[in-house]
């Protein structure tokens, strides 16, 4: 709940409102966090005594750890509500970031990412899209290494739920919450183009957009979205969203690689082209293999050629090294499967079928 929220919750039970304001602070200071109202000790032991009884805290327990080889945690929390959300902590050597899911599922249906294989079960809640973030800075943060980055890019579509999304990006970067820099926060869409707007209205994060093709034809495929909302009105909706001049945006644009579908000169040129009225860069992923998907990776070589064309071409490009997949931890590899049934596969158009050799 936001502050003022808090303080109506309190002055209804007959608690004064400047208490709204200490329970505020224990709850999202960064450098308290109370994990228990008992901790929290400039209250009356009355009023703890009340919100143990009456309150909940935390919404969400972490359940697991899973730890890759190169560092990156993979962790599985249980909401009270049922289900599971995974979260991903990335050590690296100028930052740390968390990777936050804003959905239980997804109803997108994005042909390499495994988290859509779950289908759309709920949208997170306020509190269980905060809790991923403080309970993560509460067992990981240490005076050598606190958690510096976070990014909307766990499971789900963040502007499928974004009433919560923005209050939660809001009490993140507020300096009365956890006091993050806006441009440390995140929010990734797979290009839902009619809540762009509203995104560069209210929300001071930063912007990421999954492009990861260049044509209508293949975009459709991978990516169906794209059949509401194909590349000249996502393209045009951002464009509209950077010259309005609401919080103005440097839109990274994701380019998940996949051998033989994305990855030829053809498209490095056609990227160009799309973003050149954004203010924007490029961010190459390299796919992370999945059992559910048939798709391969672009070899390394290749990727760092795509690179070099795309610089040449005058966009600004970075390529992101794969973290966490050995423990299905990295990017597209989240989720739990069999909560109920897969969504079934999109036809890839023919001169592509080959090209994949189809797992059956």
């Amino acid at each position: 709940m936001s502050r003022e929220e808090l303080g109506t919750f309190l002055t209804s039970s007959g608690e004064r409102k400047f208490r709204a304001s200490q329970l505020w602070d224990w709850m999202y200071n960064p450098e308290l966090l109370a994990g228990s109202f008992e901790s929290m000790t400039n209250l009356p032991k009355a009023l703890r005594s009340k919100l143990e009884r009456t309150s909940v805290l935390d919404e969400i327990s972490l359940a697991s750890v899973h730890e890759s080889r190169d560092g990156t945690k993979k962790l599985l929390f249980e909401p009270r509500q049922g289900g599971r959300i995974e979260s991903v902590w990335i050590p690296s050597e100028d930052r740390t970031t968390l990777c936050v899911s804003s959905q239980l599922g997804c109803a997108l249906n994005c042909q390499f990412c495994y988290t859509a294989k779950m289908g759309f079960l709920r949208n997170l809640t306020l509190s269980e899209i905060l809790d991923q973030a403080i309970l993560a800075k509460r067992h990981f943060d240490t005076d050598q290494r606190k958690i510096s980055n976070i990014v909307f890019m766990g499971m789900g579509e963040p502007f499928k739920n974004m009433d919560h999304v923005i209050r939660a990006c809001n009490i993140l970067t507020s300096k009365g919450g956890l006091n993050m820099s806006h441009k440390k926060v995140t929010v990734s869409t797979s290009g839902v183009a009619s809540q762009i707007p509203r995104f560069f209205r209210e929300c001071r994060a930063n912007l990421a957009v999954s492009l990861n093709a260049t044509t209508d034809e293949v975009r459709n495929w991978i990516m169906p979205i794209n059949r509401k909302y194909p590349l000249g009105v996502l393209m045009k909706a951002l464009e509209d969203a950077a010259s309005s001049g609401e919080n103005k945006k440097l839109v990274t644009f994701e380019y998940v690689l996949l051998a033989g579908v994305n990855d030829a000169d053809e498209d490095a040129t056609r990227i160009a082209r799309l973003i050149k009225k954004i203010p924007s860069k490029v961010n190459l992923i390299q796919f992370n293999p999945h059992d559910k998907s048939e798709f391969k990776p672009v070899p390394n070589e290749r990727a760092l050629q795509f690179q070099e064309l795309l610089q040449e071409l005058g966009v600004a490009t970075t390529y992101r090294s794969s973290r966490g997949p050995d423990e299905m931890a990295a990017c597209g590899q989240l989720g739990l499967l069999g909560q109920r049934p897969e969504p079934p596969r999109t036809r890839p158009p023919p001169e592509f079928t080959a090209k994949l050799q189809l797992v059956q």
